[in-house]
């Protein structure tokens, strides 16, 4: 019988425990596959805001390689502390990928090009500085709390800043998905067509990401909610099946679901700020690609309305419009 490195190593790192290898080696593969199906559909899409979830899928592939270094050299503190902490901020990259996308989604397929007040190319833009303050805070908290010659009580200083940030992260999540059901209802009120469908389909997969990574922070504050007295790091299976199953199945709904297929072609890229400064300069207001069927509506009806997103299937007139009233399908 193979003997256990870790158990049997007297200046072993790791909890007392025989880690996986196999699973290790496995999980190093399939995220690994993951990150090829990324950068293919990136580079296929030519959609290279999916660097976030490149990035995010690398650092899992890396996290695994490491960990399965670290598994055979069990007296390295180095390696157990590297793959540790990839471990940790990995998901905050797919986190701020379904920021992205949501962003792009208000953008895509509303009229305004706002949900809440909040305009698209803000959107993704504020939530997304939130998710790196939060990276921030738990790299930091991670990275006070690794190692084995820590003082007890930087451990705990480390840990209780490292769950300040995914609690933090988390109020995050709760704050985008009271704008993501804002969206979703005035998306329920327009008329059946092929663009809702994909639209409602890519806003699914969101939610799904979103209670993915909430699974997540729930086992993560768990783990380390008693500190170091938590039995739970000594059974890796718990990692397994509530924090890398999770965010394997995340990286795996994107590539199923890919953004830059739903949300396809040049139009439906946010405009540059460059060019939303110029066209308010010729007295034109930037607005959703959904616009377009507005149109040749009545302006007190357009703008007069409560509905503030005025959800309609993507136009393919262009990001911008004139409202005059007298407007026409040439001068759009």
């Amino acid at each position: 019988m193979t003997q256990c490195k870790v158990l049997s190593d007297p200046n072993t790192v790791w909890p007392p425990s025989c880690p996986n290898i196999g699973a290790s080696y496995l999980f190093a593969v399939l995220f690994a596959l993951t990150l090829i199906g990324h950068v293919v559909q990136m580079i296929w899409t030519k959609k290279w805001y999916s660097w976030v979830i490149v990035t995010s899928s690398a650092l899992q592939v890396a996290t695994y390689i490491i960990r399965t270094m670290s598994i055979q050299q069990p007296a390295s503190d180095t390696l157990y502390s590297v793959w540790f902490i990839l471990m940790l901020i990995a998901p905050i990259f797919t986190n701020a990928f379904a920021y992205m996308v949501m962003g792009r989604m208000v953008y895509n397929f509303t009229a305004k090009a706002s949900v809440g007040g909040i305009k698209a190319w803000r959107f993704g833009l504020i939530f997304v500085l939130l998710d790196v303050l939060a990276f921030l805070v738990q790299a930091g908290g991670a990275s006070i709390a690794s190692g084995s010659d820590k003082a007890i009580k930087t451990v705990m200083l480390g840990l209780h800043i490292y769950m300040g940030g995914i609690g933090f992260q988390q109020l995050c999540i709760f704050a985008f998905l009271a704008l993501a059901v804002r969206f979703h209802l005035n998306l329920r009120a327009q008329p059946v067509s092929a663009e809702r469908r994909l639209a409602f389909r890519l806003l699914y997969v969101e939610y799904a990401v979103l209670t993915l990574i909430t699974m997540r922070i729930g086992f993560r504050l768990a783990e380390y909610s008693n500190g170091l007295k938590s039995t739970i790091p000594q059974h890796e299976v718990y990692q397994y099946v509530l924090d890398s199953l999770p965010m394997l199945a995340a990286l795996v709904l994107y590539n199923a679901v890919h953004p830059g297929f739903i949300m396809s072609g040049q139009e439906a890229n946010l405009p540059a700020r460059k060019e939303r400064k110029a066209m308010k300069k010729a007295g034109q207001q930037p607005l959703g690609r959904a616009a377009g069927t507005y149109a040749m509506m009545d302006k007190q009806d357009f703008r007069g309305s409560d509905v503030e997103t005025g959800l309609i299937p993507p136009a393919r007139t262009g990001p911008y419009h004139d409202y005059s009233r007298d407007a026409s399908p040439a001068r759009l």
